[in-house]
């Protein structure tokens, strides 16, 4: 039964938990386990706290046993990405002369997670400070997609993204400075969001006014209920962050509930500037076929950012980049650090470049990125004068191969469709979102041939991350992927789940399926109405579990997510 709850929803361990239905003893030693098999394949955790995950599990059992009041995410196991800090644990920030450094209090996302009860399992992999888009670094190497664990995760949180999709944590924390939550999600087929920025505050330390580029807190989820719930958490002021915004009531759980035949969604294949591979931008388009069934109108437009061009864009984030990472390696000399002087052969050297630069960066240079910046907003908020969300590739490529070892040296392609691009983010399109503060969503938008999953940006105007959150789980339940789980690991105690037929009618309100399989050579047919393969799968397995309890062992429902092949649903048979 392990597997399966790894692959339940946070949302769902948190009801089952709160009805008793499960111990968060079970749930966390179920994903410790999960985390000792597996993770040597992936590399999303640097640190597991498996003693203190323990703990909490008995203290979070004991306060459901007492029947007192807890929190949203009571009992819910997650991942920190090793850029915050964790007290009394080591926060490496990706770097090797950090190896040794240990946190003395948690940073205030940890605590606002630890205060809805959840329970930290451990901290993930980031490259050196998260300074690329890959997932790589000199202290604990490259971390995989568990797609295909040859590939990169990416980056800036490949660890924290990895981790929920192999079933080692249910949701993950992140952060994004140039799309580090969305790149690796999009590598990793998961949920990804870069909420408006500071919409969760961020009381930064020695720089609490840090705001070039706009780096944000954001998470990683298998389903977008688990990223409104995390939002719900997370989101709001604290009054030792100058630059957070207050808080305006959004509920996002419901934004999740909404319809979009109200929304207007404007596709850009992409952003106007960017090259991209012919196998993303076809899965992408195909994807948008999930609005326009939801009631969406969709609207191909040319985005133009005053005449700026790819290079300069670019050029403006990594100027705002390079000067944060060169006042970094300054402070750093305080705590006996000289990242470009005695250390330097311990640092990444793309990382040491970029620090350099920035320490030697002219103040009016600098300041002259803003007038890009600003026209790169202009051209953003043009389209949302015309429309309510913006849809367009993650990525530009739909994998990056790892290289082995702990030099660092996993980066991307230095060419893009015939045209040059910068290997640490070039082939992103994901930075531009950072110049400008608008909330952005990751969402699955399907798989390659190659099997590779593909990520689709949602972009909505600032402080319009309801409207994100709504056409996330629109796309999720016209075309939902918690099927393509199982391709990440094959849960070894589920049983065999082969689809054997289907049948199924629709009108404009109503859509019909008999879906009718096998599993350990039990027959069953269930009849369902508007709801998702994923519930509709969990239905399946809590109906034939009922009949074969005794000879499987297993006793209640489980996530079909690590069981169903697509290869085994009949191509007549659509994804509901």
């Amino acid at each position: 039964m392990a597997n399966s709850i790894c692959y339940l929803s946070a949302s769902e361990l948190a009801l089952r938990i709160r009805r008793g239905d499960l111990s968060p003893v079970d749930v966390v030693e179920a994903h410790l386990d999960r985390i000792a098999d597996l993770d040597d394949e992936i590399n999303a955790y640097v640190h597991v706290l498996e003693d203190r995950a323990r703990s909490a599990a008995q203290r979070a059992e004991a306060a459901v046993e007492a029947g007192g009041q807890l929190g949203p995410l009571h009992g819910v196991p997650v991942a920190i990405k090793d850029l915050e800090d964790i007290a009394g644990t080591p926060t490496t920030c990706g770097s090797k002369p950090m190896a040794d450094f240990i946190a003395a209090e948690n940073s205030l996302v940890v605590d606002r997670l630890l205060e809805a009860g959840a329970i930290v399992l451990g901290k993930t992999n980031t490259p050196e400070y998260g300074h690329k888009g890959t997932t790589d670094n000199r202290l604990f190497g490259p971390t995989s997609t568990p797609f295909d664990t040859s590939n990169n995760a990416g980056g800036s949180s490949g660890g924290s993204a990895a981790a929920v999709a192999a079933g080692f944590a249910p949701v993950a924390q992140g952060s994004d400075g140039g799309g580090s939550v969305r790149i690796p999600s999009a590598f990793c087929g998961v949920l990804g969001i870069k909420p408006t920025y500071r919409r969760i505050a961020r009381p930064n330390r020695p720089d609490a006014f840090t705001h070039t580029p706009f780096s944000q807190i954001g998470s990683h989820a298998r389903t977008v209920r688990d990223t409104a719930l995390l939002l719900d958490v997370l989101v709001g002021p604290h009054p030792r962050d100058p630059m957070v915004a207050p808080a305006d009531g959004t509920d996002f759980l419901a934004a999740t509930d909404r319809d979009i035949d109200d929304l207007s969604i404007a596709y850009s294949p992409n952003l106007g500037v960017y090259p991209v591979e012919e196998a993303v931008d076809k899965t992408v388009r195909d994807a948008l076929s999930a609005f326009r069934q939801a009631g969406a109108d969709v609207t191909t437009v040319d985005v133009a950012y005053g005449g700026r061009t790819r290079e300069e864009i670019e050029e403006a984030w990594l100027s705002g980049f390079r000067v944060k990472f060169g006042a970094l390696v300054e402070n750093k000399l305080e705590d006996g650090i000289d990242y470009l002087g005695e250390d330097r052969s311990d640092v990444t050297p793309e990382f040491a470049a970029m620090a350099e630069a920035g320490a030697a960066m002219d103040a009016v240079d600098y300041k002259r990125a803003d007038t890009i910046r600003t026209d790169v907003f202009l051209g953003i908020q043009d389209v949302f004068e015309e429309h309510d969300l913006l849809v367009a590739p993650t990525l530009a490529v739909e994998s990056i191969a790892n290289v082995s070892g702990t030099e660092a040296s996993t980066v991307g392609p230095s060419e893009v469709a015939g045209e040059p691009v910068d290997p640490l983010i070039g082939w992103c399109l994901t930075y531009l979102f950072n110049l400008t503060g608008h909330p952005v969503a990751n969402v699955p938008a399907g798989r390659t041939a190659n099997g590779m999953p593909v990520g689709m940006q949602i972009a909505a105007p600032r402080f319009a991350d309801g409207d994100a959150l709504a056409a996330s789980a629109a796309v999720e339940r016209v075309r939902p992927w918690a099927h393509h789980y199982h391709n990440v690991w094959v849960a070894s105690d589920t049983p065999p789940l082969r689809f054997t037929d289907c049948v199924g009618w629709e009108s404009e309100t109503l859509t019909l399926r008999v879906f009718i399989f096998e599993i350990d050579r039990v027959t069953a047919y269930v009849e369902w109405i508007d709801a998702s393969v994923y519930q509709l799968l969990e239905a399946c397995l809590s109906f034939v579990h009922s009949k074969q309890n005794a000879h499987t062992g297993l006793a209640s429902p489980v996530s079909a997510g690590p069981s169903i092949h697509d290869s085994q649903i009949p191509s007549h048979c659509d994804e509901a």
